[in-house]
């Protein structure tokens, strides 16, 4: 598993830095904690970051869902699954 590395910078900073640390969170793919009074506010992430953590993340759910449908006897026999597969498959071509 691949943490995201973060670093912290005010507010200010982002104002009057805003090309640095852009490119900072592009080229080494972390993510810029920016801070207001010393504390967190909002985060800056390269977007081809973002798309990449938005991705896991809706992966993740739908393992989640699975796992819970499979908890509580929401499941099909693997000839049904792949019926209903095949009957979807074939609607899309038409």
């Amino acid at each position: 598993m691949q943490l995201l590395q973060e670093t912290i910078r005010p507010s200010a900073d982002l104002r009057n830095h805003y090309s640095e640390i852009s490119k900072h969170c592009r080229e080494n793919k972390e993510a810029v904690i920016i801070t207001v009074n010393g504390r967190g506010d909002t985060v800056s992430l390269a977007y081809e970051e973002y798309k990449r953590m938005k991705a896991r993340i809706e992966l993740l759910e739908i393992l989640a869902e699975a796992e819970d449908d499979a908890a509580h006897g929401r499941v099909a026999s693997m000839q049904e699954t792949f019926d209903d597969l095949r009957i979807l498959l074939k609607g899309e071509s038409q």
